[in-house]
């Protein structure tokens, strides 16, 4: 499949942007989320443990700043008599602005979570109607956070025609894309924009602005309704897939999906490949893959897993500063992009085998490259100078190694490199240089 097709589905002009006050959402954003973790069993002092392991652990430091609460923080089957959302007076015994002062007082910033229905996939109350209130009330509790999520809207909500979803035959090793949705697809040249899904995300984005605290919107609409062109104007980041999990093959699927959409991604607009799942059932290799290419992709990075269990390896990879400085890079908003597939034909769809080779340019004048092995064997992959765009003409360039930060001095023309099964090797390169060539 070429990429044309995903691309040109997705092309949104960056002046039509959210642009919020502060600097909101220009970057990527860093955080962690309760719903990978701890799905509805939550309390206050999960998230205040969240929180202070940001500080323990290091972690804001590097730049983590946001602590997510996901559903099921409210009760659940009503409103107050002024129509406001009511927190979990035994979840939350300080509501949740109590919980947001704790947190803001230890220099971090707090999420909350509702949906674009009339309850939330947990079924709790929902926003749809009700944006105005709800947007009020969370601005008065001091959230710096929504996500926004796509459950149980009305069938009137439904949208006239459907956006072509791509997917890959993984049992059949089917390598162009199959689209899911078959019947009452949009015509060609559609504009989503006008979907019913975007009016009921919309909404809350005015709701939000219409507040005078700045609120990073996070739209979780599971990549539907063609959101690829009107994301970028509605929200700060928006889903380009469903759901993931902590199953490889499932990381392998949505960075496939998401290899597609990138060229929608710049500052105050992020393509978001869904939440870390780095320290639940992945092994130290695939957390490396999943992190390096998540950061590549400049998706937000919310960190997933109970940090008061986690370990050392898995903590290293979500510290890694090589990755976390091009994903939050200040000077080029462009992602990383595939500039070769590997296993497959250049512009193939398939999860099996996404693409292996990726590469952009840092605001240092380095380039990061990103060498993935899908397979569960080591391989050999070689970094080829002349097949990197970022490089233009020379044959030397300085290499140091992502995730060591170790000089691997001036290498010309190529590298070769071990890769273990389901890892990713990380390069800087810079120069060009002159120095004595490295063996690699």
């Amino acid at each position: 499949m070429r990429a044309s097709r995903y691309f040109i589905l997705g092309s949104v002009p960056i002046a039509s942007a959210l642009v919020l006050k502060n600097n909101v959402g220009r970057l990527p954003a860093l955080g962690w989320n309760s719903w990978n973790a701890f799905a509805c069993n939550i309390e206050e002092s999960k998230f205040l443990t969240a929180a202070q392991k940001f500080i323990d652990l290091g972690l804001k430091d590097v730049g983590y700043e946001y602590v997510n609460i996901d559903d099921c923080w409210q009760v659940k089957d009503r409103r107050d008599s002024n129509g406001r959302l009511i927190p979990d007076p035994k979840k939350f015994p300080d509501g949740i602005s109590g919980t947001a002062k704790k947190i803001h007082d230890m220099g971090l910033k707090i999420g909350i979570y509702s949906s674009a229905g009339t309850l939330t996939c947990a079924l709790y109350q929902a926003s749809l109607g009700k944006e105005a209130i709800d947007a009020q009330t969370w601005a008065e509790w001091g959230i710096d956070y929504l996500k926004y999520d796509n459950c149980q809207f009305p069938s009137n909500w439904n949208d006239k025609c459907d956006f072509c979803v791509w997917d890959d035959d993984r049992t059949s090793g089917l390598r162009n894309g199959t689209c899911t949705t078959s019947k009452n697809l949009c015509a060609a040249g559609y504009d989503y924009g006008a979907s019913n899904t975007a009016k009921r995300f919309s909404a809350m984005r005015d709701a939000l602005l219409a507040q005078s605290r700045p609120i990073l919107y996070s739209l979780c609409e599971w990549g539907l309704a063609g959101v690829q062109q009107w994301g970028n104007a509605t929200g700060s980041s928006w889903r380009a897939t469903g759901d993931i999990s902590a199953k490889w093959t499932r990381v392998l699927s949505i960075l496939n999906q998401n290899s597609f959409y990138l060229n929608n991604v710049d500052f105050w607009g992020h393509s978001d490949a869904d939440m870390l799942e780095v320290g639940n059932n992945l092994n130290v290799a695939e957390g490396r893959s999943h992190f390096a290419l998540w950061a590549a992709m400049k998706s937000p990075l919310l960190i997933g897993t109970d940090l008061a269990k986690i370990k050392t390896d898995d903590l290293k990879t979500l510290k890694n500063t090589n990755l976390l400085a091009f994903n939050q890079d200040p000077v080029y908003g462009k992602p990383a992009m595939p500039y070769k597939w590997g296993t497959n034909p250049n512009w193939t769809f398939n999860s099996s085998f996404p693409a292996e080779f990726w590469s952009g340019a840092y605001s240092n004048g380095s380039t990061l490259v990103l060498m993935f092995n899908p397979y569960t064997a080591t391989k050999t992959k070689t970094a080829v100078w002349g097949e990197i765009p970022q490089l233009k003409g020379g044959s030397r360039y300085q290499v140091t190694d992502v995730w060591t930060g170790q000089s691997l001095g001036c290498v010309q023309d190529k590298l070769d490199m071990q890769v273990g099964a389901h890892d990713t090797a990380g390069l800087w390169i810079s120069g060009p240089c002159t120095g004595k060539s490295f063996s690699g």
